[in-house]
């Protein structure tokens, strides 16, 4: 079938909107059509390259990542299912999880979904499935898809072990948000940093990520949950998802929370940036007091490895440095447990959307991201 998708053909490119050409779904595979996509920073590290294997490596593992269609916050309906596909049917909903859960490995076994094995082919391109190719350009060319699920486009093919059923009467633009952001964010407050009431929590990035951690700060009790973002568009959302209290800088923030902790500082603090940096990692270091934890949920290039951080405080003061993907959740579980929060009027989705565009509009949806106007921008095809 043809359909339209967005297309990133080269690192340092805009995306480029064409009539694409999609294969069938195969043994194991779903036909989708989408409600829509959220526009995430993790899209981004693709345009700057900061997500970019070396061609080199690339080569050597035999992959091949542009052209790519992007995109992996979306949820749609299913059209379609091949051979083999018995977790879902036609005219049934769902969200794609950007990472495929098998159930089988031993990650999944041990209720680790979000390192399924699986995982190892997010940057493949391909499909889970058989490494092959679905989504082709109108010259015939192989197009690549971000997380093996390519959201970019009007409709898809992915691996059933990316889908992930849902209440027909859940709305899909909302719902596709939980297929990331809102996940990630959430999970890094309430699993990875596992914030209890009482505690002063921070959150260092206030994006589409960092406001959902805010907002599972906030949900878990903690007392003061203290948002820092340069930009005061995102310092003033912030306060509507539960922080107590908001920063501009780490700088401003380390002297707020030694005032109001009486010098104890932070139990805990995640770091939410659109781009992960080594020099961040000793300041962030320095909010939590003795026995903290820092969560590092940010994207940093592919091949950046220079971290500054104190190995003698670390270690006197017992303090813990964690990495966190897809807020250590288990997509399976949580993707329908929050969507229920969402119903119950616990989980804020509605407020996230700061403005949605058509998908011919990416391009400006992404500069308004680099901008700081947008929490989260939508791309909508229905």
């Amino acid at each position: 079938m043809k359909t339209q998708a967005a297309i990133l053909w080269g690192q340092g490119q805009d995306w480029s909107v064409e009539e694409i050409e999609l294969d069938p779904p195969k043994a194991g595979e779903v036909l989708l059509e989408l409600v829509g996509s959220g526009l995430c920073h993790s899209d981004e590290h693709l345009v700057t390259g900061d997500m970019v294997m070396n061609p080199e490596t690339a080569a050597e593992l035999g992959l091949q990542q542009f052209p790519i269609v992007g995109g992996h916050e979306g949820a749609g309906k299913v059209l379609e299912v091949g051979p083999g596909v018995t977790s879902v049917a036609p005219g049934d909903h769902v969200v794609l999880g950007f990472i495929p859960a098998c159930g089988q490995c031993p990650s999944c076994a041990k209720g680790q979904q979000n390192l399924c094995d699986l995982g190892a082919f997010l940057l493949a391109g391909r499909q889970v499935t058989d490494l092959t190719a679905r989504h082709h350009a109108s010259d015939g060319t192989d197009l690549g898809i971000m997380c093996c699920i390519g959201t970019f486009g009007k409709h898809t093919v992915v691996g059933e072990a990316s889908c992930i059923k849902i209440d027909n009467d859940i709305p899909l633009d909302k719902a596709a948000l939980v297929g990331c952001g809102v996940t990630t964010g959430w999970g890094s407050a309430t699993y990875a940093a596992e914030v209890k009431s009482g505690e002063t929590v921070v959150i260092v990035g206030c994006g589409g990520v960092g406001m959902n951690a805010v907002q599972g700060a906030a949900m878990a009790g903690a007392a003061n949950v203290v948002a820092v973002d340069p930009e005061e568009f995102k310092r003033e959302q912030a306060q509507v998802f539960g922080a107590t209290h908001t920063a501009a800088s780490v700088e401003e923030a380390m002297e707020l929370v030694g005032e109001m902790t009486r010098g104890a500082m932070a139990e805990k603090a995640i770091i939410t940036v659109g781009e992960g940096d080594g020099a961040l990692i000793a300041p962030v270091m320095g909010i939590i007091g003795k026995g903290g934890r820092v969560v590092h949920t940010s994207v940093a290039g592919i091949e950046d490895t220079e971290v500054t951080m104190s190995l003698f405080d670390l270690t006197l003061m017992q303090k813990q440095l964690v990495g966190s993907i897809f807020g250590s959740a288990n997509p399976r579980y949580d993707i329908p447990r929050l969507l229920r929060m969402y119903q119950e009027g616990t989980l804020k989705l509605d407020e996230l959307i700061t403005k949605t565009y058509d998908l011919e509009d990416i391009n400006t949806g992404y500069q308004a991201m680099r901008d700081g106007e947008n929490i989260r921008g939508m791309v909508m095809y229905q």
